[in-house]
């Protein structure tokens, strides 16, 4: 039995200023759709999988919760308190695997990925199997298509006895494109995928050779586990204090018993914006589009609308990207360079980098429409069933009109029920709390007003979400 392992811990940066730390690529719809993370999952359909790990950020976890509630079995969700890279992350997910007593085999997979074509992936996966079962160590090398200067590579060795597979003869630091060249043109490298097979016991039995500083950590960090609604939360100190290191580096450029099985199935890490512009369905113009977007003498673009109309006139090899509260523009052999554009956000302590305009929360979502000196305007809505927290401002007032559906409002002494075009105001200090009793979801308009008006300004009574 083959147990997934996801890692759905990123933050996509390089994709800014549609993927955000607080609503990382992994869980935006960038190809076709469906989410990366639905796509991942989607991926495992027909191979003899059991009940997948999905590792993720805690900031992260009701989002991820909200998408993989929709499967069945929904996977486990295993929360990372820190992040500290793909090692500890798969340590974590072993010894969780190995807790029942079982030996599996692990298939890691990144959250963020994309691949074309599935049987090819199948068989590599299948190819894999055998060599994982015998104690080995598999990564999976993705036979170049072209000279990437973005990704590290993997010089294979010796052939296997199974005639498909090799040894590790090295892997190779992301290289300049003249080196790349080389290594394509040698037909023995190939792109390093982050993509691995192995029993959770040699991993660890690895880890505890290499790096067992870190499974110590992790061993700590799992021995007081608590499942907390859909999660399964690690000792929060523990794993904060584990060193941080990636499995290429912990493990499997040490090990002896690294293989690597070649893949050639349309992958792609979709880690800029020329990446999704590769991989996009192009017009006969060379152009990617999403959304609502006129073009006019415009040639190989990828153009991004969000939320409004974004038209283009005599432009080309040009990446346009529109939020609600952001547009990139940059040159198609730039984009990389976005991170600057990310870190100069964060040194100005702008809020950009991290969170949308549009904002999700566990019961449902916020969009802050307008803001001034002292007021701001959000679009609320709360989906069926669901219950903010019951709160009180140091700073704001909040003034409540429903637009559509059924609002249950504790308002200080009172309990009220309101409906569409009805309305409340709540006075600064007032124990408060909004909750959704009917089917359908509520819309509801907030205007809020007073001298301060940060998300800080909360005090939380009791929440059903087990949020601070």
């Amino acid at each position: 039995m083959i147990i997934p392992v996801i890692l759905a811990g990123g933050t996509g940066s390089r994709l800014w200023p549609l993927s955000r730390a607080m609503y990382p690529k992994q869980f935006l719809p960038l190809v076709g759709n469906t989410t990366m993370l639905h796509a991942t999952m989607a991926r495992l359909q027909g191979l003899p999988c059991g009940p997948a790990i999905v590792v993720c950020n805690e900031d992260h976890r009701f989002i991820a919760a909200e998408q993989l509630r929709q499967l069945s079995p929904m996977p486990a969700i295993l929360l990372e308190p820190a992040a500290r890279n793909t090692a500890p992350a798969v340590a974590l997910a072993a010894l969780r695997a190995r807790q029942a007593g079982d030996d599996p085999i692990l298939l890691i997979l990144a959250s963020d990925h994309m691949i074309e074509n599935k049987s090819a992936f199948d068989n590599a996966v299948k190819q894999a199997l055998p060599l994982a079962e015998q104690g080995q160590l598999v990564t999976f090398g993705i036979v170049p298509t072209a000279p990437e200067t973005g990704y590290g590579y993997i010089k294979r060795g010796e052939l296997l006895p199974d005639e498909s597979s090799y040894t590790i003869a090295r892997f190779v630091e992301k290289p300049d494109l003249t080196t790349a060249k080389g290594y394509v043109a040698s037909g023995d490298y190939y792109w390093n995928s982050g993509m691995f097979m192995f029993r959770a016991s040699r991993y660890l039995e690895e880890l505890g050779l290499r790096r067992p500083d870190i499974l110590a950590a992790c061993k700590k960090a799992m021995a007081s586990i608590v499942t907390d609604l859909d999660f399964i939360r690690v000792d929060k100190e523990a794993f904060t204090n584990c060193p941080e290191d990636s499995i290429d580096y912990a493990i499997m450029e040490k090990t002896t018993d690294a293989v690597v099985v070649p893949m050639e199935a349309g992958w792609s890490d979709v880690g800029s914006w020329s990446a999704l512009w590769d991989i996009g369905e192009k017009d006969d113009k060379g152009n990617v589009t999403k959304g609502d977007v006129l073009l006019y003498d415009s040639d190989n673009n990828l153009v991004y609308a969000g939320s409004r109309l974004v038209a283009t006139v005599g432009i080309e090899n040009t990446v346009v990207i529109e939020t609600k509260d952001a547009v990139l523009v940059a040159a198609k052999d730039k984009v990389r360079d976005v991170r600057h554009i990310v870190s100069q956000l964060k040194s100005a302590g702008r809020g950009e980098p991290d969170i949308h305009r549009e904002v999700y929360r566990p019961w449902g979502k916020y969009d802050a429409i307008d803001a001034g000196a002292r007021y701001q305007v959000k679009h609320i809505t709360v989906k069926p069933g669901e219950k903010l927290s019951v709160q009180i401002h140091h700073h704001r007032a909040e003034h409540w009109i429903v637009v559509s559906g059924t609002a249950k409002v504790i308002n200080g002494e009172k309990e009220v029920l309101l409906t569409e075009n009805q309305s409340t105001y709540i006075p600064v200090g007032v124990v408060h709390a909004l909750e959704n009793p009917g089917k359908i979801p509520l819309e509801m308009i907030e205007v809020q007003s007073g001298s301060y008006l940060g998300e800080d300004d909360i005090i939380r009574f009791s929440d059903r979400y087990g949020r601070a």
